[in-house]
């Protein structure tokens, strides 16, 4: 519907002070931009007059960590992104996604990320490439295609599980040839870069040299990587100057997800990362991050486990918790050293909150800590944890409450940020961030808090991360873009998601338009799926359909 917003207070997405201004959409595109009051409905063909008084007109927010791979496909309505003004999502994160791979790859994922994603078992997952997957998100199905639109990241560690299964070892010449090839294909059929789960297996048994093998290759196709890196506790500052140094050494573009510093060793060192990155990008490297606007973060429990215990996958790893002498090395690990999959840091159980299980026997468990279970029952935390472990069959989620405000603020104000929600949309209780952030953004941290100004802020969630993804006439409000476009009330848009209530919608959002459909209208979803897959193409650009385009 050939759509006209009159009066609206535009924040273009570029940083630009905001004006008043009349938007046209047609066709999917924003047709016009130009002074409020100028254009009327009969001067325009209008079919649809909106009068946005006293509305923000922006473009779409872009979630740069998005975990909705599977759930864009089976709870289409996608009211959780829709509801925060989210037209775009990059996919594919933490190393860990569902292409490519074949059927035996194929089934060890979805057991591994089943507490990120759920495990359906009556689901259709007829594809195995990144283009058929790809393909699938586009496929017109019951009436649309996908509600947002999505991009993708070549997940590393099923890469390595592809070629090399979830074992631990380093890579022969001619499997770590194969798995270059393997990435390459996938950007050539559209993957925007690569990602990587360094605390996650298997993609953490990835040595420096063969993540650096992999990043030459994303980077003579202009992709980039996104490591999700080896520590975020003990030994963070280290691990985030691996990355960095894989970018310079390989001239791979690097994205640092969800950036921060947690735990209690990394109280208030925001700044000591920030002065790292600020010396690379000084130097001419090409970095960029996104961050949540929370403190806790959201994994499985499964993730808290010794690398070396969790080699060869599900079945491998429940044989080991099942043994005694076994159980009492990770305990060791856990307990006393510290466990690389905890970050190095040693587990404190009441900051380990279960969110979701998948054995209905357990749903009793869920919102409480490790440590409140153990009391219950008089039992010991550890002996909880691989109990549950054991039970759920490795598919639990956690919050893990380690982070810190003051890192949250100084990293989200950086130059080169962009948001990202790192938001699970399954479990009885996810972490909030998947109904709240971009809201949160806007009204908690600049609005109330004025940390940011609402144009620079509008920048740090649509036009900076649509350079980061070079995008294709996406990300602003200019005329010949596409018309992914949100109108909130600057007043009032609010978070109201909790960590109690998690899938409470948030205020403020007036007007969603995916690619010029309306799929939230005066504050209620429409049912709308308008989303396209966006793929890199051959001139290096981002847009829906082909590859091919020179």
């Amino acid at each position: 519907m050939k759509t006209l917003i009159s009066n609206a207070i535009l924040v273009d997405g570029t940083g630009a002070d905001r004006r008043p201004a009349d938007v046209l959409l047609d066709g999917g595109v924003i047709a016009v931009v130009a002074d409020a009051g100028s254009l009327t409905a009969s001067g325009t063909g209008a079919e649809r007059t909106i009068d946005a008084t006293g509305l923000v007109l922006s473009p779409g927010f872009i979630d740069m960590h998005a975990h909705s791979d599977l759930q864009l496909l089976v709870n289409k309505d996608h009211y959780a992104k829709l509801s925060q003004g989210v037209t775009t999502e990059l996919l594919g994160q933490d190393g860990l996604s569902y292409a490519p791979v074949d059927d035996a790859t194929l089934t060890g994922v979805r057991e591994k990320i089943a507490g990120w994603n759920d495990n359906p078992q009556d689901f259709d997952w007829n594809w195995r490439t990144v283009g058929e997957y790809l393909e699938r998100l586009d496929a017109e199905e019951d009436g649309g295609r996908i509600a947002t639109n999505a991009a993708y990241l070549v997940p590393q560690g099923t890469v390595r599980a592809l070629v090399m299964g979830f074992a631990e070892g380093d890579p022969t010449p001619e499997q770590q040839e194969r798995m270059q090839d393997l990435v390459r294909t996938a950007l050539e059929e559209g993957a925007v870069g690569m990602s990587s789960g360094l605390t996650y297996t298997p993609g953490m048994y990835a040595g420096t040299e063969e993540l650096a093998g992999l990043c030459r290759t994303v980077g003579e196709l202009g992709g980039f990587y996104a490591p999700h890196h080896r520590s975020y506790g003990k030994g963070a500052l280290g691990a985030y100057a691996e990355m960095i140094g894989l970018s310079r050494d390989t001239g791979c573009a690097l994205h640092l997800s969800h950036a921060t510093m947690n735990f209690a060793e990394n109280k208030g060192r925001a700044d000591e990362l920030l002065e790292l990155i600020d010396a690379a990008l000084d130097d001419g490297a090409d970095i960029t991050l996104d961050t949540y606007p929370y403190l806790p973060g959201a994994t499985t429990l499964a993730a808290i486990l010794p690398s070396w215990s969790s080699s060869g996958g599900t079945e491998a790893t429940l044989a080991r918790l099942a043994d005694p002498a076994t159980l009492a090395r990770i305990r060791e690990s856990v307990e006393i050293y510290g466990s690389d999959g905890c970050h190095g840091v040693v587990a404190e159980w009441d900051t380990l909150e279960v969110s979701g299980v998948q054995n209905p026997a357990l749903a009793g468990h869920v919102g409480k800590t490790i440590a409140a279970i153990a009391a219950e029952i008089n039992a010991e935390p550890f002996d909880v944890f691989a109990q549950i472990l054991q039970a759920d069959r490795l598919g639990t989620g956690i919050l893990q409450h380690v982070g810190h405000e003051e890192n949250v603020q100084a990293i989200m104000v950086h130059r080169t940020h962009t948001g990202g929600s790192d938001g699970l949309l399954v479990g009885a209780k996810p972490h909030p961030r998947a109904w709240g952030t971009f809201p949160r953004y806007l009204g908690h941290y600049s609005r109330d808090l004025g940390l940011l100004t609402l144009e620079d802020m509008v920048h740090h969630l649509s036009g900076r991360p649509a350079e980061r993804l070079k995008l294709d006439r996406r990300g602003l409000v200019r005329e010949g873009y596409a018309a992914d476009v949100v109108l909130f009330d600057p007043r009032t848009v609010r978070d109201e998601a909790t960590f109690e209530n998690p899938r409470k919608p948030a205020t403020g959002i007036h007007y969603v338009f995916v690619n010029g459909t309306a799929a939230i209208d005066g504050g209620k979803p429409t049912g709308a799926r308008a989303g396209r897959a966006l793929r890199r193409s051959l001139d290096g650009r981002t847009r829906a359909g082909s590859t091919e385009i020179a």
